[in-house]
């Protein structure tokens, strides 16, 4: 039996605080304790990008990230950015541009686009590119994806 070690963390802009086992990923804490099922798991060797969170307003893989390293950390999944202005933008955009098919890549996308456009809110079509490699698709061709990242980057202003 593995012993617990109790972290605190923010989670999605609320403070948590849980006991884990040392061998747990930040994956498996997020999904099965926090309840945060946006969070998807891929291929568990941080190749695929479905597990995509934000740990300090940088993203990672949260299947290759241990539990115990988010004491202390400010955690964002893909339920805190559908929260944001942003995250709304970018959701309607990805919608509105067929970027979504079967939308298990689409949490992990969203918060590698957030990433890229927090770096550099003028990104090109190619830095969006760049930015998200890490992230695979297996239903769409990219095209739509990064229509709708452009899209939200620089959102047309609405009609009445």
């Amino acid at each position: 039996m593995s012993a617990l070690i109790e972290i605190e963390f923010r989670l999605n802009g609320i403070s948590r605080r849980v006991s884990v086992p040392l061998q747990m990923s930040a994956l498996e804490m997020l999904r099965d304790m926090m309840g945060q099922h946006g969070t998807k798991y891929g291929c568990g060797e941080g190749e695929c990008g479905a597990c995509t969170i934000s740990v300090d307003h940088r993203t990672v893989n949260s299947c290759l990230k241990f539990a115990v390293d988010c004491d202390g950390r400010d955690i964002q999944t893909i339920e805190g950015l559908a929260a944001t202005p942003f995250g709304e933008t970018l959701n309607r955009a990805m919608v509105e541009h067929g970027a979504v098919q079967c939308g298990f890549c689409t949490p992990g996308i969203m918060m590698q686009a957030q990433q890229v456009l927090t770096d550099n809110p003028d990104a090109s079509r190619a830095q969006i590119q760049r930015g998200l490699e890490g992230n695979l698709c297996r239903c769409t061709g990219y095209r739509k994806i990064l229509d709708a990242i452009e899209a939200a980057a620089h959102p047309s202003p609405a009609v009445d």
